[in-house]
């Protein structure tokens, strides 16, 4: 079920606290403190945008293999865009870029229960007509911007909700090599070499390799292979 509102403060933060099911989806037109991730704000004019929270309770994905929410989410994103005349591409973890600017991001957050993932809420924030961004925003863009037509973001949640709810299926039917496979094929820069940054701001040129099934991204650099967590290691745009 879709819930629908006019404002709120953070969608994820309405869909942690809530009592909301798997599948739900908690959408707002204007959220007043939305959040990015590590601890960024998010963005958006009021109804232009889709800023919303979908709920998961996963079966069977162990806490080792959380990273397979990210993929899922971000391959949906992809084919949401794809329909719409949009090639995309996932910068790892799951923003979503077409080129070098970023059309949508994404948020996770999991609860754990043992071994395993109880419950996940994926937030999602995806450009749709906004034309005009804040001087702070770096390299944006939008569905508008990029094809120049005009979608609403309830056409738009449409066609995402149906294509996360496949992603779901599919990785709760036992596709995860393919997802796995999937996802690596559609990282932004994959096999090319760039300058990443370390969290201390120094440099380092390195080729993107993939990304592992724990969250690690790889990098060759100078013949060394080496594979980092969310947080370890930045891309410089």
């Amino acid at each position: 079920m879709i819930y629908a509102f006019d404002e709120v403060t953070s969608t994820n933060d309405l869909a942690t606290e809530g009592d909301y099911r798997h599948g739900d989806v908690v959408w707002a037109l204007s959220q007043s403190a939305g959040r990015g991730q590590r601890g960024h704000n998010w963005s958006s004019r009021p109804g232009e945008n889709l800023t919303m929270s979908l709920i998961w309770e996963p079966k069977g994905v162990s806490v080792k293999e959380q990273f397979f929410i990210a993929e899922i989410a971000a391959l949906a994103i992809v084919d949401t865009l794809s329909e719409l005349g949009i090639e995309a591409k996932i910068k790892w973890t799951n923003d979503i870029y077409v080129g070098d600017k970023k059309i949508c991001g994404v948020l996770i957050e999991n609860r754990l229960s043992g071994a395993g993932v109880a419950r996940s809420v994926v937030g999602i924030g995806l450009n749709i007509a906004q034309s005009e961004f804040p001087e702070w925003i770096p390299n944006p863009t939008s569905i508008k911007l990029l094809t120049g037509k005009e979608y609403t973001p309830e056409e738009v949640l449409a066609i995402l909700y149906a294509k996360l709810m496949a992603r779901y299926d599919a990785l709760a039917e036992g596709c995860g090599n393919d997802i796995e496979q999937e996802y690596n094929s559609l990282l932004y820069r994959k096999g090319e070499e760039h300058t990443y940054t370390f969290p201390d701001g120094t440099p380092l040129r390195a080729t993107l390799l993939r990304a592992e099934r724990d969250g690690r991204l790889w990098l060759s650099s100078e013949g060394k292979e080496h594979g980092y967590h969310f947080g370890e290691i930045f891309f410089r745009i």
